[in-house]
């Protein structure tokens, strides 16, 4: 596991999400990344924001070697346990990483981006822009975020700007001629608040194609 310091506060933020609970997440893969990815052919791929790293160990087992990159050591350290539980700890490399002050090296097959969204400082067009770079060429950036709020969310916890499905595309600043965009659509599905009430949540979902090199 790789360690690249991360500043305070937004490292602050997420190490005492995680330490100071038990299992933040379900274990079980972003059901947009089982959609978007299962017809794309395993290669190398990278992870933003793996958290406890469901999703890298999904593509691990699909036969995908997986960079899976979280600025909590807390919960990088639950990914690698849940990777070797899964029999796949060889196939994912883990690094922690900031996005923004640091970003890992390389080039992937994949890069994907779940819900690259804080409620503390994060660059997160510099950061988009950065995992378009490191696509190479005929790979794929997958990107998901939310649209807004749980429709039965009254009372939002902080104000947050959510993007549009062309905002993000604006902000990527992709050269022309290098990319194809495959999805771009926004996804619902049903969402229940912690005290029982039934509603909805909505995602925008980009998956986009580099254009392979030509020689």
């Amino acid at each position: 596991m790789t360690d690249t310091p991360a500043a305070a506060p937004a490292a602050e933020f997420w190490e005492a999400r995680y330490r100071d609970t038990g299992r933040v997440w379900s274990g079980r893969p972003n059901e947009l990344l089982v959609q978007e990815a299962s017809g794309l052919a395993p290669g190398t791929a990278l992870d933003l924001g793996c958290g406890e790293g469901a999703d890298a160990v999904w593509l691990a087992s699909r036969g995908w070697r997986v960079t899976g990159v979280d600025i909590s050591a807390t919960a990088l350290e639950r990914a690698a346990g849940h990777a070797a539980e899964a029999g796949v700890g060889d196939r994912v490399a883990w690094e922690r990483h900031e996005l923004g002050p640091s970003f890992p090296e390389g080039s992937f097959d994949l890069v994907s981006a779940h819900y690259l969204q804080s409620p503390v400082a994060l660059d997160q067009q510099g950061v988009l822009r950065a995992a378009a770079r490191a696509v190479a060429p005929g790979g794929t950036l997958l990107v998901v975020m939310h649209a807004g709020w749980p429709s039965w969310q009254t009372e939002p916890p902080f104000e947050a700007v959510f993007p549009t499905l062309d905002g993000v595309l604006a902000e990527l600043a992709l050269p022309e001629g290098e990319w194809s965009v495959r999805t771009r659509r926004t996804d619902r599905r049903p969402s229940v608040s912690p005290e029982g009430v039934e509603g909805f949540r909505e995602d925008h979902v980009w998956r986009l194609a580099r254009v392979p090199v030509v020689e």
